[in-house]
């Protein structure tokens, strides 16, 4: 019998933050948990990629306590971000957990994304194996970083079969899913709704306030523009109100500046949405093209042109509807992206 190898994932935070990445971890976590196998879960500072001092040196020093003949699986929030230095002595056989590189977060300013870059391109060296969620994130570290394609290996997220059965509302429900955050481009759909004034239908943002003060923001334009009683920004939800929304939506519509995967695009695949999203990062090879309208990030007119298309055409609507629930049906469960992560760990690189 084949003995699985045991491991640590080391986690920064709330394993339980409503996040694709989070999301992923955590059922990551529990699947490779399922296999039977030895895996412990460790919670490293919340304040990653930006620790103080102090944050820093307790992550290191728990992450050189672990022993070496355990793997150390560790989120790309901290691995992007520690001090080579300090990992570099890490006993435990590293598998870097990349989600999308820190550098290309959206926001930072020159000097910051260049230290990024510089960290994560360092550690990567020190990696056994790097374990991302999509082609296009492979294909990144191998062009950017200098990572040997044999030392990448993709585990694609998994989805849940939807536990609601379709109840379309009318006028037609826009729904967005993200974080509160610059990258998720909430702003430009905004914008992109003030310009369909004319036609009818209701928008809800489902996000929790990841970055305080663009919340704010956000808030203010929805409140200044000429759509205001039709968006609600309603922050977290829980999950069976988040499922309504899927169930009662006719368009799923997220103007991304950028995704290393999006899980969330799945997710409305799985209930049969037609999808709005932008054409950048991994969202054009994560969405399949017969459910599909791009447009170039940070343009908020042809967004508002890609919405008013599906608004105006119930016929092309109910088209890339059903084409999403027949390609649905193929989606990868969570088992899956275990049984990928699994076969690494227990693979030559940790032998």
């Amino acid at each position: 019998m084949t003995t699985l190898r045991s491991a640590v994932f080391a986690i920064p935070g709330d394993i339980n933050t409503v996040t694709g990445g989070y999301i992923y971890e955590r059922r990551l976590l529990q699947g490779l948990c399922d296999q039977g196998r030895d895996v412990e879960h460790l919670e490293l500072p919340a304040s990653f990629p930006d620790p103080s001092e102090a944050e820093m040196a307790a992550a290191i020093d728990q992450l050189q306590a672990l022993p070496e003949d355990r793997v150390l699986i560790l989120d790309g929030l901290v691995f992007g971000a520690i001090a080579t230095r300090g990992l570099a002595r890490v006993r435990a056989p590293i598998l870097a957990m990349i989600h999308h590189p820190l550098a290309l977060e959206s926001g930072l300013d020159p000097q910051r994304a260049d230290h990024l870059f510089r960290t994560e391109r360092d550690n990567l060296r020190l990696a056994r194996h790097v374990l991302v969620p999509s082609p296009h994130t492979k294909s990144i570290l191998v062009e950017r970083y200098g990572v040997s394609p044999d030392h990448i290996s993709i585990a694609r997220p998994g989805i849940d079969k939807p536990r609601r059965v379709t109840a379309r509302v009318s006028p037609p429900l826009i729904l967005s899913v993200g974080i509160l955050h610059p990258r998720k481009g909430h702003d430009i759909l905004i914008a992109a709704l003030s310009r369909l004034a004319d036609l009818d239908w209701r928008a809800v943002i489902v996000g929790g306030r990841w970055h305080p003060d663009h919340a704010d923001e956000l808030a203010q334009m929805i409140s200044r523009g000429n759509a205001s009683d039709r968006i609600i920004l309603a922050g977290k939800l829980p999950d069976d109100a988040l499922q309504r929304l899927f169930s009662e939506a006719s368009i799923f519509a997220l103007a991304t500046r950028y995704e290393g995967y999006g899980i969330v695009f799945d997710e409305a695949l799985s209930h049969g949405l037609p999808i709005v999203s932008c054409d950048t990062g991994a969202v054009p090879d994560t969405i399949p093209e017969a459910v599909r309208l791009l447009v170039p990030p940070d343009d908020s007119a042809r967004f508002a042109d890609a919405l008013r298309q599906l608004l105006e055409n119930e016929d092309e609507r109910a088209r890339l509807s059903g084409a999403a629930a027949r390609l649905a049906s193929g989606l990868p469960g969570w088992s899956d992206t275990a049984r990928a992560a699994g076969a690494v760990l227990d693979g030559p690189a940790f032998g």
